[in-house]
């Protein structure tokens, strides 16, 4: 016999218990991921299947008074739960409460298994606006997240906090950073600049300063890293910043020196904007550079890091090296970069010039020999003589 509308309902709201407890059941019996969960988590996604059902019985009587089907059924579950259950975990609840529901009511007229076909279509599209929805608010506070730990880092101004919010952004980087500084473009592809850099077997965190693009570069974790031949094939940081280079604008490229992790990278952005404040006055600097090939005019332009760096890399360890070495270096540059006439200025060899140089690449790693090395060198010569202290000298008294 064909129940009426009113008698369905009336019958629907007298089975609902029965519907919620058989659909616990068959969720225990079939999903292994509900059966592992704690047991506050599992009353939570057991409020949402009987909220299901109910929201259904209240559908059924008025598709119109209904609208926001996902408050209904998700309003009833803490928010931690959508952090917990995936989506897909979603839809299997939604697909056994639904085979639940069709089988009690298999007897039922087909007006009914249309509703529960047309509402179960209904509360999947929604359940996916939810997760979608979280998703972009999560995306967002990742975003204002990320900004805040990257001006952190260029300000130096790193607190106890900041581990722990590189860790809530999903940093894969370990060990040594670098900064990479450059023009932002028209169109920021942050999606792309990941991409890449997962590609290369790094990390970045990434920040936009007006017309500043700021990278922060970390190795991700390789998986079975640990072999010498893997880490022998790890591409050097400025190698990663050329391969990055197509995401930024126009302009320089600057890339601050290697710091051991990344909570030490301020240093490396201190020197990354102080080289792309300057970079222009290098008619043919490359792209990207490193801040460490701009000392010179960062020292000029008054960055006390740069200063301290050309006195500390260049001039100290020549001097403890051999002052015979800095005495051929100042003749050397003081002539012209000319062998022969700092050869005849020291009454020595040309040759003896030329193997003295050589020392000096290897006590400092730059050559003399090189028009832009050079004027490293002399930049730091001339730095590292006028912090020297000055002699003593000694009164004489009539």
């Amino acid at each position: 016999m064909t129940k009426t509308k009113a008698e369905t309902l009336d019958w629907l709201r007298r089975i609902s218990g029965e519907l919620a407890t058989a659909t616990l059941k068959r969720l225990e019996d079939t999903l292994p991921w509900y059966a592992e969960m704690p047991p506050g988590r599992r009353s939570a996604v057991g409020l949402v299947a009987q909220a299901g059902i109910s929201s259904f019985i209240s559908w059924y009587d008025d598709p119109r008074s209904t609208p926001w089907i996902a408050a209904d059924v998700f309003g009833a579950a803490p928010r931690e739960l959508l952090r917990s259950v995936s989506l897909q975990q979603t839809l299997q609840l939604i697909k056994v409460t639904v085979e639940v529901v069709e089988e009690r009511v298999a007897s039922g007229s087909v007006d009914l298994r249309e509703a529960i076909l047309l509402y179960s279509r209904d509360i999947a599209f929604a359940s996916a606006d939810v997760y979608a929805r979280a998703a972009e608010a999560r995306g967002l506070w990742d975003a204002r997240l990320e900004a805040l730990v990257v001006d952190s880092i260029l300000s130096g101004e790193a607190d106890d906090e900041l581990p722990s919010r590189i860790a809530a952004l999903g940093w894969h980087g370990h060990g040594e950073a670098c900064v990479l500084v450059g023009t932002t473009p028209k169109i920021l592809d942050v999606d792309m600049l990941r991409r890449t850099a997962r590609h290369l077997d790094a990390d970045v965190l990434i920040g936009v300063q007006g017309n500043r693009l700021v990278l922060v570069i970390g190795r991700a974790e390789l998986p079975g890293a640990e072999s010498d031949e893997q880490a022998a094939e790890q591409l050097t940081f400025l190698e990663i910043a050329g391969r990055l280079e197509h995401g930024f604008g126009a302009g320089h490229l600057v890339l601050g020196h290697t710091v051991p992790s990344l909570i030490e990278a301020s240093r490396s952005a201190r020197a990354a904007l102080a080289g792309f404040a300057v970079a222009r006055s290098w008619r043919h600097a490359p792209r990207p550079v490193a801040a460490d090939d701009l000392l010179p005019e960062r020292a000029l332009a008054g960055d006390p890091l740069a200063k301290t760096t050309l006195i500390e890399r260049v001039y100290r360890p020549l001097k403890a090296y051999s002052a015979e070495l800095v005495t051929t270096l100042w003749c050397y540059l003081d002539n012209g970069r000319s062998l022969e006439a700092t050869a005849r200025e020291l009454f020595v060899h040309p040759n003896t010039v030329r193997y003295r140089l050589k020392r000096v690449s290897d006590v400092i790693g730059w050559d003399a020999t090189g028009a832009r090395e050079s004027l490293i060198l002399q930049a730091a010569l001339i730095l590292g003589s006028i912090a020297e202290p000055e002699p003593s000298r000694r009164r004489i008294t009539s």
